[in-house]
């Protein structure tokens, strides 16, 4: 029996997250959490009222990120993940909305505890990028 392999490797953290299927439903989870829970109102207020492009583009998004196809470039063209998020003020405390949202949504996935924990020191990578760029 061949050892499963590591995240970060190919495209093993996109088939682990069940491919853009698995991704998709993360990200509505994400953005539902976001929608109704008023410990991310900060950042939900930084989002459309509509979610729908939202949702296509973080699902599009992670699917590249996490060494799937590159759908969102296929889609929406080249992104610079500060950039994209440069017309907003984002101070450590959106940074951390951001994250602890992310791993709500992450803990009602049937993802294993490795992949929970992975996902969310890699996600901390960008987000503090963002930080750094747009405070």
């Amino acid at each position: 029996m061949s050892e499963a392999p590591a995240y970060g490797s190919g495209d093993a953290t996109f088939q682990a997250a069940g491919g853009e299927a698995g991704i998709r439903a993360l990200v509505n989870t994400f953005y539902d959490i976001m929608d109704t829970d008023t410990r991310f109102a900060t950042i939900r207020r930084m989002h459309p009222e509509q979610l729908d492009v939202s949702r296509d583009k973080l699902a599009l998004f992670l699917c590249g990120w996490m060494g799937g196809p590159r759908l969102f470039r296929e889609k929406y063209g080249a992104i610079t993940i500060p950039g994209v998020h440069a017309h907003l003020s984002v101070t450590a405390n959106e940074r951390d909305q951001w994250l602890a949202c992310m791993a709500a949504a992450l803990e009602q996935q049937a993802y294993p505890d490795s992949l929970v924990r992975y996902l969310l020191e890699q996600l901390a990578v960008p987000a503090e990028r963002i930080r750094q760029v747009n405070a």
